[in-house]
């Protein structure tokens, strides 16, 4: 079975379910036939949701390997989150927690974090710990 993301409209607020091969794409509203933007938030995902948007994305995935009390990934959430706005509709930002998802942290070999994941065509692309800026992360996508 396809997984699905949850997307707000920015028009009505209805929750509208997008499937993962879809998030970079520009939708409607199911609710008020609003235009549905392309994803341009981080998207927290488990496992499952993760192996879907990797199999099906048409677009660059950066992956942000990340824990709750790791001050340094904090420091990078702002940049992470501007990121995905300026990159709407060329790629996706997904956010793993490690401490959630420690067997996909496991599959990536992640030993510090944040740690970065550029994925193409389901392929690591590019990997690197440690803080960055959005223009670094941005020449990553390119």
């Amino acid at each position: 079975m396809s997984t699905s993301i949850l997307r707000q409209c920015p028009a009505c607020g209805a929750s509208n379910r997008i499937p993962a091969k879809h998030l970079a794409d520009q939708g409607r509203c199911g609710a008020c036939k609003a235009a549905l933007p392309p994803a341009s938030e981080p998207i927290e995902v488990n496992a499952e949701q993760f192996n879907e948007i990797i199999g099906n994305a048409k677009v660059p995935v950066l992956v942000d390997f990340w824990a709750a009390w790791c001050g340094p990934c904090r420091m990078a959430a702002p940049e992470v989150h501007e990121l995905a706005r300026e990159m709407a509709g060329r790629a996706l930002v997904l956010k793993v927690n490690t401490e959630d998802q420690p067997e996909l942290a496991s599959r990536y070999g992640i030993q510090a974090i944040p740690n970065f994941v550029v994925l193409r065509n389901g392929r690591v692309s590019f990997q690197r710990a440690g803080v960055a800026g959005r223009a670094e992360m941005r020449a990553w996508l390119a």
